[in-house]
């Protein structure tokens, strides 16, 4: 009994955390539309979420990554999702089932993904951080991706090969879902643009 008590207090205990870290994120995102990036400060960030200015260092190191990273710097990233597809499964079809799952969770907040494109567009101080972000991203998926062929990650040239124009299609995929206001799921705009890159990416016919 005493063990399963511990075990409900740390589940409460995460649930506060991750209830916290939506707020401040949320709050984040809603003071950089209302305001502007430039005028968004962790003060007021911690006042709009009703939290301190200590708890929102508890959870993200900037302002930058409660925008970049609402989930926190410690949330799952897809190259978990890639090592978590079936062993049995062809490296491209995982990749595929991965990245559908990554953009699914981020088109459940169409509205939110929007609001937060447009800030990101809007203000290019934010590309550094989010290149590296990207950079980040982009060597753990060819790790993942390397321990799934059994190839060098150094020495071969799959891995990050793939990795990178996965990173390309998702980028593509993303503009042109917000170009379009949503109008097409991303999960389709991006199976469109990996299904470019399988063929080879042909010629385009002209229109």
């Amino acid at each position: 009994m005493r063990m399963l008590i511990g075990v409900t207090e740390r589940g409460l205990r995460e649930r506060k955390k991750a209830d916290t870290r939506a707020a401040l994120a949320d709050a984040t995102l809603r003071l950089a539309v209302d305001r502007g990036w430039a005028h968004v400060t962790v003060e007021a960030i911690a006042t709009a979420a009703d939290v301190s200015y200590r708890t929102f260092f508890n959870h993200f190191s900037s302002k930058e990554e409660a925008l970049l990273l609402p989930g926190g710097a410690d949330q799952p990233r897809l190259s978990a999702r890639l090592r978590a597809q079936p062993a049995e499964t062809g490296v491209l079809d995982a990749v595929r089932t991965a990245v559908r799952e990554d953009l699914a969770a981020l088109e459940a907040d169409a509205d939110g993904l929007r609001d937060r494109m447009t800030v990101i567009i809007g203000n290019p101080s934010l590309l550094p951080r989010l290149v590296e972000i990207g950079a980040a991203d982009d060597r753990e998926i060819a790790v993942a991706i390397a321990e799934r062929t059994g190839q060098d990650l150094e020495a071969d040239l799959y891995p990050g090969l793939l990795s990178a124009v996965l990173s390309a299609a998702v980028r593509v995929s993303l503009w042109r879902w917000h170009v379009q206001d949503g109008a097409t799921p991303l999960t389709t705009l991006v199976d469109e643009a990996l299904d470019a890159v399988a063929a080879g990416l042909p010629a385009p016919t002209t229109r």
